[in-house]
């Protein structure tokens, strides 16, 4: 590999790299024709780098192509070690690493830490699952090991959930499947457990993975997959006879870790395949000591429930399933197809039985994990009338020699059955009311990647406040030269309805100035307007009327801007809302309108306004009718006595014909309230 050590050499080299930048073939030839020789070959001093990786690099078919054509070697290393296809691979240009591989690029080399092509084609995508395809065809070494010792099926397992392809593609290359790293002794299998891939984990496992292997810590694969809780990955190792409670060097077991990280499932699992839950660690702890530590109560549970088996064992009791069952039957789940298959081949008949020796024979052959005593166990439980055949079906449900506790059908999540009530029938619920939920929008951002539009810039005045203030303003506009020599702030961004709740109204301009909608709402579907009127901020709401806000917009309680301009008891502002034609009679959810807002708020001026704009008084909310709300909220001040006095015409008493949702006894005091206040009314 030439290095550019000369000036010429380095000036001729960097132009040859700017020329392959700029994709102009016949300065590049001529400076390959007129320049130093082989500089089509020469690499920069700095990088390393030749005019075939940058090309690589960047994905540039043609150029790659032309620059073989001029000579250039496809296996010229940079500084590092890399070789064109290698920065191909590592950023997944298939084409480009087909061309190279075309020109008989060498995909066995390796850079200066060891690590040979199919490093760089470890990542999650389609495009580098390809490029790892197509190195493997061409020779590359699947063994592959770095000079730190981490052998590549290793560290494509450590995410083998997501390089599950990859993973597979080495296995099938006759990668090594006991693989361990030196420094650490964990071995692929383990890091796949630990990922969390169940089919990687299987197809090791039949490749001849050790399942019991261990690293310098002594923890094994069972170890990493409850540590993670991959429940799946526990069924594939215990069907291929892994030891699930073994300990490791301070003692902990698989069911400490599962129970550690509150995993209710693989502590259960754990429990019943022969882990033993009375067994203390280094700390002392017991696996349901760390599941209350950690306030897992359904943990907690399972862990009790193994700790008492586990006595049970030891004081010599019998468990609801013997240990040769449980193995057989796992290991019977790991090859339930295989089994099919030399079982019906057995069956001409399709009789869904086999003879005695026949299903021995199987079982044999297929290295099944029982011997010849527990064999004659199993078979006398499926053939009780003893006719010397066995129901295959019934042997694959494992249901007459494995507890039903113990079947994988138990860990399934069932529907829950409601509660049944007299005759079968099941019990109804209490009413509930239906009740709108309002949704907002969820915010997807402006044009060119801007905020959300509730989001608007805040509007910073750019003046130089030591110069000039409120009570010392600029003569003229030009005299104020702030923008020169002052350092412009960062944008910062305020709701557009928080700006209207505090009058600041450069920002709305500014934000309606760039065509911002101004009738946005937030979360409660509330606008700037409204916020503006329950503020009672007569200046905010003109500008924003005039910037033609929609004065018949609702939120999410179905109140109007004039709603919330008298429940601000603003007598300005409700006149100037009725101006813009707001809708004096609008009801809300509950049936209030503008005039009960106003007596709740104890303002005659506004009650008095709304009647002589001809308001309808006799609209009722879900409580009753008007003239009750005014007499319970508001009404009992001598104001309100001749306001009702004046317009008592206007008032009526509920009808006693309309049904209301109501109690009986409620109706009765509503009407008896109302008599009364008439009553005193008149009076008065």
């Amino acid at each position: 590999m030439p290095v550019a050590q000369t000036r010429l050499e380095i000036l001729q080299t960097h132009k040859l790299l700017q020329c392959v930048r700029k994709k102009d073939k016949a300065q590049i030839e001529k400076l390959c024709t007129s320049g130093i020789p082989h500089l089509i070959n020469y690499s920069e001093p700095e990088n390393g780098e030749t005019g075939l990786h940058l090309a690589a690099r960047v994905n540039d078919e043609e150029m790659v192509k032309y620059i073989l054509e001029l000579g250039a070697h496809p296996n010229v290393v940079d500084l590092k070690g890399r070789t064109a296809a290698i920065r191909a691979a590592e950023f997944g240009h298939v084409q480009t690493l087909e061309i190279l591989a075309t020109a008989g690029a060498d995909m066995t080399t390796t850079d200066i830490d060891g690590k040979g092509i199919l490093f760089y084609c470890i990542l999650p995508t389609s495009r580098h699952t390809k490029c790892a395809e197509l190195v493997i065809e061409n020779n590359a070494d699947c063994n592959n090991i770095g000079n730190d010792g981490m052998p590549l099926l290793v560290l494509a397992c450590f995410e083998a959930k997501e390089n599950e392809k990859i993973c597979q593609l080495l296995l099938d290359h006759a990668a090594d499947p006991n693989s361990v790293h030196p420094s650490t002794g964990q071995t692929a299998l383990a890091a796949a457990a630990s990922s969390g891939c169940t089919n990687i984990v299987r197809n090791m496992l039949l490749k001849g993975a050790d399942v019991n292997a261990c690293d310098k810590n002594r923890l094994t694969a069972a170890h990493r997959a409850a540590m993670k809780g991959h429940f799946d990955v526990l069924r594939v190792l215990a069907g291929f006879g892994a030891d699930l409670g073994c300990s490791d060097v301070i003692l902990n077991t698989p069911l400490h870790y599962g129970a550690e990280g509150g995993f209710a499932e693989c502590c259960r699992y754990l429990g019943q395949r022969g882990c033993k839950a009375n067994v203390k660690n280094e700390d002392g702890l017991l696996p349901k000591a760390i599941a209350k530590n950690n306030g897992f109560k359904d943990v907690l549970k399972e862990c009790k429930k193994a700790e008492k088996l586990s006595k049970k064992l030891q004081s010599g009791g019998k468990a609801p399933t013997e240990a040769w069952a449980v193995r057989l039957y796992d290991w019977t789940l790991e090859n339930s197809e295989k089994l099919k298959e030399r079982f019906e081949t057995l069956d001409p008949d399709k009789n869904d039985v086999i003879s005695r020796d026949d299903f021995y024979d199987i079982l044999m052959t297929l290295d099944a994990p029982i011997d010849e005593e527990d064999f004659k166990n199993l078979f006398q439980l499926h053939d009780k009338t003893k006719e010397g055949v066995i129901n295959y079906n019934d042997f694959m449900a494992a249901k007459k020699y494995v507890h039903k506790t113990y079947l994988i059908s138990a860990y399934e999540k069932k529907d829950k059955k409601g509660k049944k009530g007299k005759k079968g029938k099941k019990k109804k619920g209490k009413t509930k009311i239906p009740m709108p939920i309002c949704l907002g929008p969820e915010g997807d951002r402006t044009e060119f990647g801007g905020p959300p539009e509730y989001l608007i810039e805040r509007h910073v005045p750019f003046t130089d406040t030591g110069r000039f203030d409120r009570d010392r303003p600029p003569e003229h506009p030009i005299q104020d030269d702030s923008a020169w020599y002052l350092h412009h702030q960062e944008v910062s961004y305020i709701k557009l309805n928080d700006a209207a709740s505090m009058g600041d109204i450069d920002s709305l301009k500014q934000c309606f100035h760039y065509g911002r909608n101004v009738d946005t709402t937030d979360k409660y579907f509330k606008t700037a307007l409204m916020v503006a009127c329950a503020k009672g901020n007569t200046e905010v709401v003109e500008f924003l009327l005039a910037s033609g806000a929609d004065i018949t917009i609702i939120d999410n309680f179905r109140w109007t801007p004039l709603h919330h301009a008298c429940l601000s008891g603003q007598l300005d502002l409700v006149q100037l809302l009725l101006r813009y034609g707001a809708d004096i009679n609008a009801q809300s959810l509950n049936g209030a309108t503008p005039l009960m807002r106003a007596i709740q708020t104890s303002s005659p001026e506004i009650v008095q306004y709304l009647i002589e704009k001809g308001c309808d008084c006799t609209l009722e909310n879900r409580k009753g009718v008007i003239l009750h709300w005014m007499w319970q909220s508001g009404g009992q001040t001598p104001e309100f006595f001749r306001l009702f006095r004046l317009n008592l015409k206007h008032f009526h008493h509920p009808a006693k014909t309309k049904r209301r949702k109501t109690k009986k006894v409620t109706r009765n005091r509503l009407r008896k309230e109302h008599s009364q206040c008439h009553q005193f009314l008149k009076e008065e």
